[in-house]
């Protein structure tokens, strides 16, 4: 994700600790820059110490708090694009840590009928597993473990909320191309309005372009999956769904969403209330709008209430940062 003459001038601007810059070098796969390592490393070594130092001190939220929660929401997305491409999930080696490993409920390899979707889905699947990857070279042994994922209730209890599926019936996520383009789309919208909420948390100049880095990566899955969806011909009809097509059920999942976390209604579908394309969910001076973890939480809990687990987590996150907002 990151060329090494990118990932060099990033650590060089960074003002924070020497351990950090270390750490970033090794994720970034430089531990073999030589020269321009040991200098970026030499002349920052005596720099005083910023913000992220006081922040630290007062007792605020830290910045490996802050990426292990993404890591947990990496975690999330890897495995559920992995297991659509591949059957399977991250490498046992990809999911160890601190706090409680938990196994992964459901996911199969999806039987895509269009090519482009399934291109899609593979290069996704390939950057959420770099991802993880990277937050965790990055984290060292701070690095949480994957906590217990469910990709089964779930989905089922998120497409009942959003009245996608008659009460009594399942949602399969993995069950055909249609499904899947939905459950990506309940997960790439989230995923880009916690990484630009989250970065005004963090202080650490090496961590945030980092982010921001990631933030970017996020926006294009999730514009390429809002594409797909809105281009799609394909419609839910029988084994309990309701006959919408694809860009009305959108709609109704961005409502949902809505509906847990506070009372603002931000999220948009694919259409808007005329019916006309709306690929980038942006308010009305063209930005991204952001969550905060609390909010983050209210939806892959699917709760609008405090808790500490539920959803996509059935025991919750690792980590320092594990409770939702409370919206309701």
């Amino acid at each position: 994700m990151f060329g090494k003459r990118y990932a060099a001038s990033m650590i060089a601007r960074s003002a924070e600790n020497v351990r950090d810059r270390r750490r970033f070098l090794r994720a970034a796969g430089m531990a073999g820059l030589g020269v321009v390592g040991a200098g970026a490393l030499g002349g920052l070594a005596a720099r005083p110490a910023t913000a992220a130092t006081a922040a630290a001190a007062e007792g605020a939220v830290s910045d490996g708090a802050v990426l292990n929660f993404a890591l947990n929401l990496e975690y999330l997305e890897a495995e559920f694009y992995l297991h659509a491409v591949t059957g399977n999930g991250l490498a046992d080696s990809m999911t160890t840590g601190t706090g409680t490993r938990g196994g992964v409920t459901g996911g199969r390899a999806v039987k895509f009928k269009t090519k482009t979707t399934r291109q899609f889905a593979q290069e996704i699947a390939s950057d959420e597993k770099a991802h993880v990857q990277f937050l965790r070279t990055a984290l060292g042994s701070a690095a949480v473990s994957r906590p217990p994922i469910d990709l089964q209730s779930s989905f089922t209890a998120a497409a009942q909320a959003a009245g996608l599926v008659k009460p009594g019936h399942s949602f399969d996520a993995f069950a055909c191309e249609e499904n899947f383009l939905l459950a990506a789309f309940l997960f790439e919208d989230v995923g880009v309005t916690a990484f630009k909420g989250a970065a005004p948390l963090i202080s650490n100049k090496t961590y945030l372009e980092a982010a921001a880095g990631i933030l970017a990566v996020e926006a294009y899955h999730a514009a390429s999956i809002r594409s797909a969806l809105y281009q799609h011909s394909g419609s839910l009809d029988g084994l309990g769904h309701l006959g919408h097509d694809l860009k009305e059920a959108s709609v109704k999942l961005s409502n949902a969403r809505d509906s847990l976390d506070g009372s603002v209604d931000d999220d948009q579908g694919v259409v808007d209330s005329q019916g006309n394309v709306n690929i980038v969910p942006a308010d009305v001076n063209g930005i991204a709008y952001s969550r905060s973890p609390g909010q983050v939480l209210n939806i892959v809990y699917l709760t609008p209430k405090a808790a500490t687990s539920g959803g996509f987590f059935p025991k919750g996150l690792n980590g320092e940062v594990k409770t939702s907002a409370a919206n309701g």
